[in-house]
């Protein structure tokens, strides 16, 4: 008798399901760079005559010229990469992950690029004016901004919610002002090296009282931190406005006639081409934010206390349990972030030399949103923060050019490009979990 062996059916193929996610990523991928791609062949196509001029090395002189090149190859080289990375958002193929975010970085430069063509290009008045090199504006803009964002990232890491960076930002400048000038009128018994030392610690002591203030009412007394920080916010714009009516017109010299920072060059680096001066000619709170990044990534990642604060933000009552303290804990991670707050409000008068009213202009709110756009990391939410001084700095670079791109529009380019950012591309990010939540021993 012969045994009949059966021989297994084949399993039917299980049918390829995408996740709704990946579909909703590869639709809004796909519409993002078409509309990229059709702006930058609509800027291309509307540019009669494509020479431009720059003048990336310096201010005009005599022995510094503007430079003029073909701004075509710029505009084609744009609308080349972004159809590329158009045709793999539409098979699907566009990398994730760090390539991903690198890809989008050149599109990025690459329709700045084809935008500046667009808009130098055929100048209509007696004089053509020069592209100028944008590094010194933004980190200018941007180191305020990094302060306040490490600022947040402290706070929030350790669950509290921080909307008063403005408030911080607009004390620290005015005690930044007053602190500088009085070491100045001071002039003989201080040298002058230390004047705009003295502005840095008028900047901290103030960002670090609002600090307390809003630690006072949050963690004592258990006030909505949202709350408190508006509050903060309108008394700092109050109390400020206040104390400058005060200062009589013949003693402004006292009171509000800062010490500017000096520029300190680093040798070697200062010399390389294009960059070198724009980021290591730098004053030294600019220095200052340069170290700031990975000493906060060291704090809050590398460190004991930097795991306590990131475990009363996510947990407090679990970390209660194991013997830290929450509310301590919080308390040291605010004024942390006040020092930070307070080194970006004595930035905005230590470099422009003297104090006015609503003179921050809103950045510490966008400072909190480079924490919620860097997902409260210190790195990612400095690269933000420096994102949005780029924007803020081409407002200004581009206000020469009003017939093209209208003023009104151009100053509200970083409001605008903070919601795109925040509401459209940085999705579902998750804070900290126990952000903005009270915490009481009996709970």
């Amino acid at each position: 008798m012969t045994d009949v062996l059966e021989t297994p059916a084949p399993a039917a193929a299980e049918p390829q399901i995408r996740d709704r996610a990946d579909v909703r990523r590869q639709i809004k991928l796909v519409v993002v760079l078409a509309l990229v791609l059709l702006a930058e062949i609509w800027f291309k196509l509307k540019i009669d005559d494509p020479t431009v001029s720059h003048l990336f090395k310096g201010p005009r002189t005599k022995d510094n010229p503007p430079v003029e090149f073909d701004g075509s190859v710029v505009s084609w080289v744009a609308v080349a990469l972004t159809a590329a990375a158009l045709l793999l958002a539409i098979v699907n193929r566009y990398p994730r992950g760090w390539v991903g975010v690198l890809i989008a970085v050149v599109i990025g430069i690459g329709f700045y690029g084809a935008f500046l063509m667009w808009a130098y290009a055929d100048p209509t008045g007696a004089f053509a004016p020069a592209m100028t090199n944008p590094i010194p504006g933004t980190i200018r803009i941007a180191t305020a901004l990094v302060f306040g964002a490490l600022a947040g990232v402290l706070c929030e890491r350790s669950g509290v919610v921080n909307i008063a960076i403005e408030g911080q930002f607009i004390v620290g400048a005015f005690f930044g002002s007053v602190f500088s000038s009085f070491a100045v009128a001071s002039i003989a018994a201080i040298p002058l090296f230390w004047c705009p030392v003295f502005g840095l610690l008028g900047g901290i002591l103030a960002g670090v009282g609002v600090a307390a203030m809003l630690a006072f009412f949050s963690l004592r007394y258990y006030v909505d931190q949202v709350v408190v920080g508006v509050v903060l916010v309108a008394f700092g714009y109050g109390i400020t406005s206040f104390l400058l009516g005060q200062i009589p017109d013949d003693r402004e010299e006292q009171f509000n006639n800062p010490g500017l920072l000096e520029a300190v060059e680093i040798p070697v680096l200062v010399d390389i081409p294009y960059i070198g001066t724009a980021l290591f000619g730098q004053n030294l709170l600019v220095y200052i934010a340069y170290v700031s990044v990975p000493a906060v990534w060291f704090l809050l990642f590398q460190t004991r206390w930097g795991l306590r604060v990131r475990s009363v933000g996510e947990h407090p009552k679990a970390a209660d349990t194991v013997g830290i303290d929450p509310i301590r804990t919080r308390w040291q991670a605010v004024l942390l972030g006040g020092v930070f707050a307070g080194l970006g409000g004595a930035s905005f008068t230590l470099s422009t030399g003297a104090f006015d009213k609503e003179m921050t202009a809103g950045l510490g709110f966008i400072s909190l949103a480079a924490v919620i756009m860097g997902r409260w990391h210190p790195v990612y939410a400095a690269l933000a923060a420096v994102m949005f001084g780029f924007l803020r700095n081409l407002r200004d670079q581009l206000s020469i050019l009003d017939e093209k791109v209208p003023g009104d529009l151009l100053a509200a380019l970083p409001y605008i490009a903070t919601i795109i950012a925040v509401a459209g591309f940085v999705g579902r990010v998750r804070a900290p979990a126990a952000d903005g939540q009270h915490y009481r021993k009996s709970d």
